[in-house]
């Protein structure tokens, strides 16, 4: 089987089998499916060693654990990414007014790493992926997992994109040059405890979709929060699977299928009262080069909205920076 049904709403499907002739036909068709209904789906199989995934989530905790004075070393600033005490507002991404996110974050980039020179060529709108990492001294070793991890989440990201590709009845290799320099970058989420009550309408993290092309995220075994949203108004729980990722598209890939795919809100609600555990989620996202020019593919979806909708081009730079403005700058 290469996919059996969690929460009766999001899939999981198992790439054990990806490099089998079975496996590039059975897979693709339960991606598609999956794309279609929900955008969102879990993935067992995947061939990143769990020990690998074990080292990135205890060095992250221990990295969100020290004081702020610490971690405040690192802040985000002008020409750098860091750390955010605050990790933004993501109901402002779809024009939402709602009090801040209850959430820490720190993100790095693959495109961090490039020399001031080489990061000038990455256009200049305001954008994160133009900005040099900056890394913390404890704990030890959390430069070189991060790195580790980046790349191996990297390559898992293409090969879903292959899959995407097979399942959208194209060569596998459709999308690669679109992501030969691309801007991805790891945003780790850190939840402290809720010692005093959430503002009304203030969650973990607020109702949002993400902006690029695919999500794929690590969240703990024993810790519920994330909610997609099924229809108007249902929201379903998707639980932690121990050795997986769940995996979900964004706004670009919705667009790139024309509307074929869905693009699903998400959100990660409040622990319940007198719960005061914290909790770590880290969310690869993976962004196409921010040159690249997307186009929907025909054809688009059968309704005429969803046609009207979806029948535009962008530059993938210039959307994510709109969007990345509204959920950091709260403006358009």
């Amino acid at each position: 089987m290469a996919a059996t049904t969690a929460c009766g709403f999001v899939p999981v499907i198992d790439l054990s089998s990806k490099d089998t002739v079975q496996g590039r036909v059975a897979i693709p068709e339960a991606i598609d499916q999956a794309c279609t209904n929900s955008g969102f789906f879990v993935i067992v199989g995947h061939g990143i060693p769990q020990d690998l995934i074990d080292r990135m989530f205890t060095v992250t905790k221990a990295f969100f654990q020290l004081p702020y004075e610490e971690k405040d070393r690192i802040a985000h600033r002008p020409g750098v990414s860091g750390y955010r005490r605050m990790g933004g507002t993501t109901a402002l991404s779809l024009d939402q007014k709602t009090p801040p996110d209850l959430c820490e974050a720190f993100s790095a980039h693959v495109t961090g790493e490039l020399s001031e020179e080489e990061r000038k060529e990455l256009g200049d709108q305001w954008a994160t992926w133009t900005l040099a990492n900056i890394w913390p001294a404890k704990p030890a070793g959390f430069r070189d997992v991060w790195q580790e991890y980046i790349g191996a989440v990297s390559d898992l990201a293409a090969d879903l994109m292959c899959l995407f590709a097979l399942a959208l009845g194209l060569k596998e290799d459709f999308f690669d040059d679109k992501f030969d320099h691309h801007g991805s970058s790891v945003a780790a989420n850190y939840y402290p405890p809720q010692l005093e009550p959430p503002l009304p309408g203030q969650l973990r993290r607020g109702p949002h979709t993400d902006f690029g092309s695919l999500t794929i995220l690590y969240q703990e075994d024993d810790r519920g929060g994330l909610q997609v949203l099924q229809g108007k108004d249902n929201w379903r729980d998707v639980s932690a699977i121990p050795g997986s990722f769940v995996v979900n598209i964004g706004d670009l890939m919705a667009l790139w299928t024309g509307g074929r795919w869905v693009s699903t809100m998400h959100r990660v609600i409040n622990p319940e009262p007198g719960d005061t555990s914290s909790r770590v989620t880290i969310p690869f996202f993976y962004l196409p080069n921010h040159d690249a020019t997307i186009e929907p593919l025909r054809p688009c979806a059968e309704s005429p909205d969803t046609r009207q909708q979806f029948d535009t081009s962008v530059i993938a730079g210039q959307w994510m920076s709109r969007k990345l403005q509204k959920l950091f700058a709260g403006t358009a």
